[in-house]
């Protein structure tokens, strides 16, 4: 079962009164307030090993630079294509950890065998997108096939949910057919079609845009 941060019964109906009084009922946005290192959900993927899904802490550091710099290096399908220093990520991070804690961005790292071999992230909208959420994933090679990916989606959706999202969209290469297979499997379908929107070693690569309205079965 997932845990999202703590908001009382009280509060959330106090919550929901105000926002029936100024009219915007049907359309709660709650707080979940997350910390450093929190756990959201722990499964056994295939093979059987634990995975522990929890926000970032400052301890993920080399794990995470590892993991973004291991990306690039095998020329996955993501829109980085320069390493990381250390001194970026250190800023990165400091600029993850402050932005969970202020509830403004979801953000969870997959930890197996006490590294972090995947990292994702759920952004809500602002004005009249608040109830949209742009999600990112990445699992690193030798981690993906394993089911990981599906666990991370659904955890994020079941998230989505909570706070009272009522779409969650996210962009892929085409050319990504692993990862399109993961969203599709959890209900995204494809929205359109950017021709061209990457350049890569001499080749143009589609962009997929892939959405999933929250709510239905």
């Amino acid at each position: 079962m997932a845990v999202y941060g703590s908001i009382t019964k009280g509060h959330f109906f106090l919550l929901v009164l105000v926002c029936f009084l100024k009219g915007y009922l049907g359309c709660v946005a709650v707080a979940w307030v997350m910390k450093s290192g929190q756990v959201v959900r722990v499964f056994s993927p295939k093979g059987g090993r634990e995975v522990v899904l929890r926000t970032p802490r400052w301890e993920d550091l080399d794990d995470l630079l590892e993991l973004i710099n291991s990306l690039v290096e095998e020329r996955a399908e993501i829109i980085v294509d320069t390493k990381m220093t250390r001194e970026q990520e250190v800023d990165w991070l400091a600029s993850v950890l402050a932005r969970v804690e202020k509830d403004e961005v979801l953000h969870l790292v997959g930890e197996l065998g006490g590294r972090v071999v995947a990292s994702c992230d759920l952004h809500r909208g602002k004005g009249s997108e608040a109830h949209v959420g742009v999600v990112g994933i990445v699992v690193k090679k030798g981690f993906r096939g394993l089911g990981i990916g599906t666990e991370v989606m659904r955890a994020l959706i079941e998230y989505g949910e909570k706070v009272g999202l009522r779409l969650l969209v996210l962009s892929v290469f085409a050319t990504n057919v692993g990862a399109v297979h993961v969203y599709e499997k959890v209900g995204f379908f494809a929205t359109g079609r950017v021709p061209g929107r990457h350049f890569r070693d001499g080749v143009f690569i589609d962009e997929l845009t892939m959405a999933k309205v929250l709510g239905r079965n």
